[in-house]
């Protein structure tokens, strides 16, 4: 029988939503992103060429441990905030598990995922400098999707270079993008010039988040009153996430549960560090002894198998260095169902928590993920997003090992969105035509060759 203390659906009371982001950067540091010409440590100017100021000055911040939340972000946030945390009585019924499983769910909105707390926050920013346009680059589409949608709200125009293979396989995350007002371009294109040599060095690839990136940089810097924004991978993309973790830590806290591990699916490392970093402090004090997971595709494994090193966040080699876990920027991931989960690098703060042994990293096959996705629909009622569903898939195995066991462990996982525009994916996996594809020793070598050749990588 579900235990009657604790109901189905918790809230935070609008009166009771964070006012505050938790800057990790204060907390813990990292290795500094470099200049690719003088190796040097980036400076606000060199940032400023690509980026907003505002979000320079976050990403450069390590001196306040909490960074106010503008009113009007604020008031955009209560549309679609807070978002529940729900216990799976459901699920844990059907495991048959002792485990309480909680899971925080981020697809309460149009955009379908957490993307959309840094989508308003970076389009306000650029608003409030006076610019008139923005570029980026989405895998799966939930980041285009969101970013559509804040400069819908502020009035900017967009430009969304978007994965090839996702935009094939999600043509109504196109669709909606462009409702919102966004222009999709599929990437690798024809249309910048890194666009034009990756196609020559790859004519037939699918594509990848590096590549993006190249191409929505490029188009920034030749684009009039225009900066680049991203969904992922840099701090002040975390720093605003943390309204995940936050939230999360107030609710767990109202209700008297003290979880025993987080889980989340961790591509560039966006939603994964803003759900558990004001954990983290705790975590590091040793005053908790949270196991804290990060969940990726065995496709494109870049914490499980990648290099601690320093390299350039895009194929196209325009972006500055940073120190993270990588699989090389020339690496070309498969094509595969989480178009989310395929870049080659992770986020600096996410991979210092890795090499420091603060964190775990796993890696499972879509197939796997799959099967947990379809037991998690039809006991929860939400069809979860395939990236989403890699955390579903760890938080099973950890309540099943509770099964065997006996303990009665609670597991609290960030369910990031919905997978409504991946029904090519479901319909895969459905008709037993998905496989699973796990890159070669000899294939990572070959995005290793790639990394840069630098002092501070001997």
């Amino acid at each position: 029988m579900a235990d009657k203390r604790i109901p189905t659906k918790m809230y935070l009371e609008e009166s009771e939503l964070p006012r505050y982001w938790y800057n990790l950067n204060a907390v813990l540091k990292h290795d500094p992103a470099l200049n690719p010409k003088t190796l040097k440590p980036v400076t606000a100017e060199d940032l400023s060429e690509v980026f907003c100021e505002e979000l320079v000055k976050q990403e450069l911040n390590d001196k306040d441990e909490y960074i106010p939340i503008p009113e009007e972000i604020q008031e955009f946030y209560r549309m679609i905030r807070p978002s529940p945390l729900t216990r799976a009585y459901c699920l844990e019924k059907v495991l048959d598990t002792p485990a309480e499983i909680y899971y925080k769910f981020e697809g309460n909105n149009t955009s379908g995922s957490h993307k959309l707390n840094s989508a308003v926050a970076q389009a306000y920013y650029a608003k409030q400098q006076g610019l008139t346009s923005l570029t980026t680059e989405t895998g799966a589409g939930q980041w285009g999707t969101a970013l559509s949608m804040a400069c819908a709200y502020y009035g900017l125009d967009l430009t969304v270079f978007m994965v090839k293979c996702s935009a094939e396989q999600k043509p109504f995350r196109r669709a909606v993008i462009e409702t919102y007002g966004g222009k999709v371009i599929p990437s690798p294109s024809e249309t910048t010039k890194v666009g034009r040599e990756i196609l020559k060095a790859f004519p037939n690839t699918g594509g990848s988040l590096g590549c993006a990136v190249s191409e929505a940089t490029e188009k920034a810097l030749e684009t009039p009153n225009c900066k680049y924004v991203l969904g992922s991978v840099l701090d002040h993309v975390i720093l605003h996430q943390t309204i995940i973790g936050l939230e999360l830590k107030a609710v767990l806290e109202k209700y008297n549960i003290e979880p025993d591990m987080l889980i989340s699916c961790i591509g560039g490392g966006s939603n994964f560090g803003g759900f558990v970093a004001p954990f983290i402090k705790d975590k590091i004090s040793g005053t908790k002894n949270y196991r804290i997971i990060g969940v990726e595709p065995a496709s494109c494994p870049s914490l499980t198998r990648g290099k601690y090193a320093y390299d350039f966040g895009d194929t196209g080699k325009m972006t500055p260095l940073l120190k993270m876990y990588t699989l090389g920027n020339g690496f070309m991931p498969t094509a595969n169902h989480s178009g989310g989960l395929r870049y080659h690098g992770m986020n600096p703060f996410v991979s210092k928590l890795y090499h420091d042994g603060i964190i775990e990293a796993t890696s499972v096959e879509q197939t796997k993920v799959f099967e947990a996705a379809v037991t998690f629909a039809k006991s929860e009622g939400i069809l979860p997003a395939p990236e989403s569903s890699h955390s579903i898939r760890v938080a099973i195995d950890e309540a099943l090992k509770c099964k065997e066991t006996g303990e009665k462990k609670k597991i609290v996982f960030c369910l990031t969105g919905t997978g409504y525009f991946d029904l090519k994916a479901y319909t895969a996996y459905n008709n037993k035509t998905m496989t699973d594809y796990i890159p070669t020793d000899e294939e990572l070598q070959k995005g290793f060759d790639s990394l840069p050749n630098i002092e501070h990588n001997k």
